[in-house]
């Protein structure tokens, strides 16, 4: 593992270590861990704790030793205080620096560094099957390096704790989340190979959505009848899919607060 704790966190993991009677090293490297996921899950193998195991938030706990109930609590309670102590921010890995040499990406030239471009310090890095890639829980991102190429995925609401080989499709690796596999093609990408977002363009797209511009067909649906011989309560159940649609991009802070409020009072004045 690249990335190092604070000080503050690594004294952190330490009193929970020492208020359970493990080794420091036993919980740092369950910390780990769980700091893949953000702290909602844990797969692991560690010696002092039964070898392989996992742990889910919620109540799923599973060691080695099925039958040890005590080993079982010993785990739970664990995962339990180190995920709550990164919920906090109390424990964090420490920033790592700029090098100097990085290309027009942002991102190190061979993918292969201890910074990632502005993305910061990963959760968790590893490279099979000629393609590297870095999991970035805390700020929803995937870097993926194939060929050559650097693509950066939106993980929207995964949180990937997992990665194995994948048979077929656009990459070697496969990736798992507290919903299962993840479906790469699903997630919006972020940026691909040394593309760049630019900041212009994608406020020009926000303002095209406030104003009706992007999407045609969008405003034509919400657009008043003109026919009157159309359902009236079928024209308010569109009106209330369209605010949907609307509060979607704001959850994906495509929208502001201020313009959903906006649009979604303009709607409603058309009931």
């Amino acid at each position: 593992m690249n990335a190092i704790f604070t000080d503050v966190s690594f004294q952190n993991i330490t009193d929970v270590a020492n208020r359970y009677g493990i080794s420091v090293n036993a919980v740092t490297d369950l910390t780990y861990n769980l700091m893949a996921s953000n702290g909602t899950m844990a797969q692991f193998n560690i010696p002092e704790l039964g070898g392989g195991g996992q742990w889910m938030q919620g109540g799923m706990t599973m060691v080695g030793d099925m039958f040890n109930y005590q080993l079982k609590a010993t785990v739970d309670g664990l995962c339990i205080e180190l995920s709550n102590l990164i919920n906090q921010g109390a424990i964090q890995y420490k920033p790592l620096p700029k090098p100097k040499n990085h290309n027009q990406s942002g991102f190190q030239s061979g993918f292969s560094g201890n910074w990632w471009g502005d993305l910061g310090a990963p959760n968790s890095t590893g490279s099979q099957n000629n393609t590297s890639y870095a999991i970035f829980n805390n700020i929803r991102r995937l870097a993926i390096q194939q060929n050559g190429k650097v693509t950066v995925f939106d993980t929207l609401d995964n949180q990937i704790g997992g990665v194995g080989q994948q048979q077929g499709g656009n990459y070697s690796v496969s990736f798992t989340s507290q919903y299962g596999n993840v479906d790469l093609n699903t997630l919006p990408i972020v940026s691909g190979g040394k593309e760049v977002s630019n900041p212009i363009q994608e406020q020009q797209q926000v303002e095209n959505v406030v104003s009706n511009q992007q999407e045609p067909d969008f405003v034509d649906q919400t657009k008043e009848p003109v026919n009157t011989g159309i359902n009236n309560t079928d024209f308010e159940e569109d009106i209330f899919v369209k605010i949907e649609k609307l509060a979607a991009l704001k959850d994906k802070s495509i929208l502001s607060v201020e313009e959903f409020e906006n649009k979604k009072a303009e709607l409603l004045s058309r009931l």
